[in-house]
């Protein structure tokens, strides 16, 4: 091979190469863009389902939240008056299972009727806030 062919078979080489080199470079960002691009998309609309699963879950925490205080709301101080019969009848309740040899439901009976009392302050601790 003479000089000159020598020197065209280089010059062919380099050429492909920067030739591939610059495909090579421009088909990566044009790659990235896309993949940007869709990820974006993606990204957008899986926000975008992340927000109204959140939102719908936090309505119905907060529709839950109305109706509890609207329950507590409907209670009535004339309610609480029950309240406290009851627990006295709890306590008679749970004596009479002491008697009968029964601890267990004694027990239970006691703690039903602490659990009504415990309403009942609560009831009495809403009405005064509600009175000052």
């Amino acid at each position: 091979m003479t000089a000159v062919q020598i020197c065209a078979l280089i010059s062919l080489i380099i050429a492909a190469a920067i030739l591939y080199w610059v495909g090579y470079k421009g088909g990566l960002t044009d790659g990235r863009a896309e993949g940007y691009d869709q990820g974006h998309a993606q990204g957008y609309i899986e926000g975008m389902d992340e927000g109204e699963s959140a939102r719908t879950t936090e309505l119905e925490q907060v529709s839950e939240r109305c109706r509890h205080l609207q329950l507590v709301l409907d209670i009535q101080p004339r309610d609480r008056l029950p309240l406290l019969s009851i627990a006295e009848k709890l306590k008679l309740a749970a004596d009479t299972f002491r008697a009968v040899k029964s601890d267990s439901q004694a027990t239970q009976t006691l703690a039903l009727r602490d659990k009504a009392l415990r309403i009942a302050a609560q009831m009495d601790s809403i009405y005064l806030e509600d009175a000052a």
